[in-house]
């Protein structure tokens, strides 16, 4: 009997690809946002910081124009907080966009996956009844010939 061959093999190893090339894309955007978590994380911290010394400034009594320089910093912080939450936001649902993406190939490669393997099932059973035929006969034309005397 002639050997296995998969008629969708290049689907396959086409659609392995793409999962593959899929997989380091999340694998980048997932990246990107704990990057921008952690820039996020950071600008939050800086404007706590910010926003203590103010208060410690305040209370030791500080001038008109450093309270309004210290507002302006924590007002431009702010702004700065609210854009990178934005982008963080942005990032995130690219993320998943692409783990979508992802999942989608990955069903697409398991199922010819498992076609594949219900084929290679199919021929190995094939195969083994091919060879158990092929036995007998053997068997069977050893015990007819005349020359052996008991099977």
């Amino acid at each position: 009997m002639k050997k296995f061959k998969f008629s969708l093999d290049t689907v396959l190893t086409y659609k392995q690809q793409v999962l593959d090339s899929l997989q380091t894309e999340h694998a980048v955007a997932i990246a990107e946002v704990q990057k921008q978590r952690e820039k996020l994380t950071h600008l939050q911290h800086s404007y706590r910081v910010y926003a203590e010394e103010y208060q410690t400034r305040c209370k030791e009594g500080m001038g008109i124009k450093d309270a309004i320089a210290y507002q302006a910093g924590l007002r431009a912080r702010e702004r700065e907080i609210e854009q990178e939450m934005g982008v963080l936001s942005n990032l995130q649902r690219k993320e998943e966009e692409k783990r979508n993406l992802v999942v989608e190939a990955k069903l697409e490669t398991s199922s010819l996956e498992k076609l594949q393997e219900k084929k290679l099932n199919a021929y190995n059973t094939a195969l083994a009844k091919s060879e158990e035929q092929f036995i007998e006969e053997f068997v069977s034309v050893r015990c007819n010939d005349a020359n052996f005397q008991k099977c």
